[in-house]
């Protein structure tokens, strides 16, 4: 191994303690490529929901930084947004949060028949996430998820 952190990592932790400061969540900082472009998005909420006027603020915050620190030697744009109403539940206070909700889970192999899950999300253990579906409740392994996010089923 490398040691060498994630871009991801070391910007979670520069953003950390300034969403922390203005009341927000960070849920989560991913670096992509699309359309031959490169975009580092940021991801903030807070139970009241996000503003225009928060994602300014981080985002003036974090590219005071990301000048200081330039850990990326191409250019890239900072995207500072809400994660959603189909957000990522991520941190067991996500789970928690969340628990009666509709969420969706994809798994990298197939459980129980299918690759994906709609159901009620019943609450999160040591090894599995639990949905209850046709009022039936399941456990889904976590060594299985690949992602699970909200559903907003219109």
């Amino acid at each position: 191994m490398s040691g060498k952190v994630r871009l991801e990592d070391r910007v979670s932790a520069w953003a950390m303690p300034i969403v922390e400061e203005l009341g927000l969540e960070l849920i989560d900082v991913e670096w992509v490529k699309e359309g031959g472009n490169w975009y580092l998005r940021i991801f903030i909420d807070k139970e009241a929901g996000i503003e225009m006027e928060d994602c300014q603020e981080v985002s003036r915050r974090i590219d005071e930084i990301l000048d200081r620190e330039d850990p990326v030697a191409h250019s890239y744009s900072l995207e500072v947004s809400s994660p959603g109403i189909d957000r990522p539940l991520k941190s067991d206070r996500d789970y928690e949060r969340f628990r009666g909700e509709t969420v969706r889970i994809t798994t990298f192999a197939p459980v129980m028949g299918a690759k994906e899950h709609l159901g009620e999300l019943a609450g999160k253990n040591e090894t599995s996430i639990l949905i209850r579906k046709n009022d039936e409740e399941m456990a889904i392994p976590l060594t299985q998820v690949s992602s699970v996010r909200l559903y907003p089923g219109f």
